[in-house]
């Protein structure tokens, strides 16, 4: 018998873990899109607040799940049993193969364990300095990278099942998530430069980044990212706002009166993403090397110009002069080529999830 095929109980338990993580993910991301909405509406809150306790809770369901994994390819390799790496990724021996832990949840694992450890410093940093409203404090900065390392873990554990269909599925929700995400990490670099748009820069580099790192891993992987995100776009936007309303109602406290009415974290996210995908897509249908970053500087200038134009749009505000987009447009086209080449680079390498045999096997 080959130890090597995945048994219908194996796939079952691959699938029930990866949705759990994924829920996770998904409520860590729907407690940051409302807090930074919570922030925009209404000010500074507590630590204790519902959108925090999403936030941790997500957290703690993540690395819940990911433990859970990491103790269960345990105990299957101490009972002499090969571990499926379709179940979360190849099997890496962890504190000297005391544990041996499948990659894509050793990665969200790790990632979970500290968004807790930053929370805790959040904790005492509110307590000393006082109650922020900054998305650029060191704890804060903290807990957005471990948010994104939660996510690139979601991303590999779907992936070492990509030839199930919940496998694909999966990848391209947890790609979407890590996209949105990635938009308001953004904001800390917007005070980078007086010349270039920093902000948009970031968020056209996260964006294509993960964009082509969906394209490497299959053909359509960039429609699928881009569509992913604009479902949780449009989700994104009627929840946030509603949220803030309905929980300032229910603990009596004012909403602004000078508020823009748009959705903060929503807004950040570029609505023209599909379009970027299907124009770039016969580019990375060649077999051509320079097609990949040429791709990623064309998605890098498009999304930089496009997002100015969005601003305009949706806050109501004048469009910017083309003189003033140039530097901003120039440096986005050096930084998409880097993410072109790179983004597809990696997404080939999600293929190899599952690809290489278990330690000692």
């Amino acid at each position: 018998m080959d130890t090597q095929t995945p048994s219908a109980a194996t796939g079952t338990r691959g699938l029930t873990a990866a949705v759990v993580l994924f829920v996770g993910a998904l409520l860590t991301f729907t407690g940051l899109t409302w807090d930074v909405q919570w922030h925009e509406d209404v000010g500074p809150d507590t630590f204790f607040t519902l959108p925090h306790l999403f936030l941790y809770a997500g957290s703690a369901v993540s690395g819940l799940a990911s433990l859970t994994a990491v103790l269960m390819t345990t105990a299957a390799r101490r009972a002499g049993q090969v571990p499926d790496p379709t179940v979360g990724g190849v099997p890496v021996g962890v504190f000297g193969r005391v544990f041996t832990a499948p990659l894509g949840y050793l990665v969200s694992g790790s990632g979970a364990a500290a968004f807790l450890l930053y929370g805790l410093w959040d904790q005492w940093w509110h307590g000393i300095y006082g109650f922020d409203a900054v998305i650029d404090s060191p704890p804060h900065v903290g807990l957005l990278l471990s948010v994104a390392m939660t996510l690139v873990g979601t991303v590999i554990v779907f992936a070492a099942s990509r030839d199930r269909l919940w496998g694909r599925l999966g990848v391209f929700a947890a790609f979407g998530l890590l996209a949105g995400f990635t938009t308001i990490t953004a904001v800390a670099f917007q005070d980078l430069s007086d010349t270039v748009d920093s902000m948009h820069v970031a968020m056209a580099w996260f964006v294509s980044l993960i964009l082509f790192s969906g394209a490497g891993f299959i053909r359509k992987g960039g429609i699928a990212v881009a569509v992913a995100l604009g479902v949780i776009q449009a989700i994104s936007w009627w929840f946030s706002p509603w949220a803030t309303r309905r929980y300032a109602d229910a603990v009596d406290l004012p909403v602004r009166d000078y508020i823009s009415g748009v959705p903060t974290m929503p807004a950040l996210m570029p609505m023209a993403l599909i379009l970027i995908a299907l124009l770039t897509y016969p580019l990375l249908a060649t077999t051509a090397r320079w097609a990949p970053p040429v791709a990623g500087g064309l998605a890098g200038v498009a999304l930089v110009v496009l997002q100015d134009f969005q601003d305009a749009l949706v806050y109501g505000i004048p469009a910017p002069a083309v003189d003033d987009l140039l530097p901003t447009a120039l440096v986005a086209a050096v930084l998409g080529l880097l993410a072109g080449h790179l983004g597809t680079r990696f997404g080939r390498m999600l293929r190899l999830a599952a690809g290489a045999r278990p330690e000692g096997a």
